[in-house]
């Protein structure tokens, strides 16, 4: 999903400066909507393993 963004950030920039005012919007738009998924899904996969090696740790002992 990162990749995606990166791409449509990337899109933005060169139809920004080809001028292509519109198409630079909308992908920009693309590219926050998938980098702020991207945040979020990390964030809820940290708190998994976190929540994951701590459940692990209680089992060992």
């Amino acid at each position: 999903m990162l990749k995606y963004a990166i791409v449509f950030a990337l899109t933005s920039l060169v139809a920004g400066a080809l001028g292509f005012s519109g198409i630079a919007a909308g992908a920009a738009g693309i590219a926050k909507v998938l980098f702020v998924l991207f945040l979020v899904i990390a964030v809820v996969f940290v708190v998994l393993a976190a929540i994951g090696v701590g459940a692990a740790r209680k089992v060992l002992k």
